[in-house]
């Protein structure tokens, strides 16, 4: 089949290739249509590696796909061909003690598309766990399928965050992530949604979804909380940035008991101001991936509490991967999501 191969830092090309894989009774055969370049794809396209995970044979990227299914296994009942659907794309040892935990994401041994060595999506067809693959609902297209991946991970730290009805969340970072995250937020109850960054078309379309934007050009994040909750402090801030500043003043716009949720992964380790947090008794949550969310996260789309429409804003077609590649490396300022479309 054709796929999308990285063969070292900064070498890309669509290339014929054979992988093994043969559906067993419990897996499905899908034929790959949209799939999201996340900001670890172009890590790895970049420098090759992330951390630890290191490209050191050719590898295919992407895991944020949505596809049909075209074989499906003897044991498998709730999906058939021609369905429409999305794929976790985390595969755990379903008899790990993390798995048998209920933190799957957290399990050692999972295999996850595009990190080394296992493949990734972008390429023609996948074989996936059914247990793994999620059916589309047909108010809910293939875009939006492909994006369910960073929204369930929005979700997941909104989870963490344990947000009641009428709280007030800060975002930081106005990515994907920090999108996706803000509109968790606001669905799992969150009253108001203060999100900041320095890149304004990104802050323009976080006003349009109704937000309070933060141009951290011009405006003092913690004055702006302060203002806007009458001096009180945010009930919840999602770092979603990595950004080394804004982790270093993440207890600043806080209120007295809060809860900060660390989502972006900083390059290097990073200080935290332990007595900031101490003196507001803060609560610290952490995400790595996520959980037990892509039910929910399609659930929410199809009901309209979350539209995550607005944000794929470039598409490429499958034969011009390498270019969507060298785009999504150096966007554009208005660039949120760049997908790229089998068909």
């Amino acid at each position: 089949m054709k796929a999308l191969v990285l063969h070292e830092a900064n070498r890309l090309s669509i290339d014929d290739i054979e992988i093994e894989e043969q559906p067993g009774p419990d897996d499905v055969r899908i034929a790959v249509h949209t799939v999201g370049i996340c900001g670890s794809d172009v890590h790895y396209y970049e420098f090759g590696k992330i951390g630890n995970f290191i490209v050191r044979a050719p590898m295919v990227l992407g895991h944020e796909a949505s596809g049909t299914v075209i074989e499906a296994g003897a044991n498998v009942k709730s999906l058939k061909p021609g369905d429409r659907v999305c794929m976790e794309p985390g595969v755990p040892d379903l008899a790990s003690r993390a798995t048998l935990r209920g933190i799957y994401n957290l399990d050692p041994a999972v295999r996850f598309w595009a990190t080394p060595p296992i493949h990734g999506c972008l390429r023609e067809t996948v074989v996936h766990p059914a247990m793994f693959t999620f059916k589309l609902p047909d108010n809910v297209g293939y875009d939006e399928g492909a994006l369910m991946e960073p929204l369930s991970v929005g979700l997941q730290a909104a989870t963490k965050a344990r947000i009641r009805p009428g709280d007030t969340a800060v975002v930081s970072g106005c990515g994907t992530i920090g999108l996706v995250t803000a509109l968790a937020a606001r669905a799992a109850g969150c009253g108001r949604v203060i999100i900041s960054d320095v890149i304004g078309p990104k802050l323009d379309l976080a006003a349009s979804y109704g937000f309070r934007p933060v141009d951290l050009k011009n405006e003092d994040l913690a004055e702006v909380v302060k203002q806007e909750t009458d001096g009180w402090g945010a009930d919840v801030i999602f770092e979603a940035s990595g950004n080394d500043r804004a982790v270093a003043g993440v207890f600043g716009p806080l209120c007295p008991g809060g809860t900060v949720v660390f989502i972006g992964m900083p390059v290097e380790p990073v200080a935290i101001d332990i007595v900031a947090a101490q003196a507001k008794e803060a609560r610290m949550e952490s995400v790595f991936r996520y959980a037990h969310q892509y039910p929910r996260a399609i659930a929410l789309v199809a009901s309209g509490a979350i539209d995550v429409k607005p944000l794929v804003t470039d598409r490429y077609a499958f034969a011009d991967s390498v270019q969507a590649f060298e785009y999504a490396a150096h966007p554009e300022p208005r660039t949120v999501k760049t997908v790229i479309e089998f068909e």
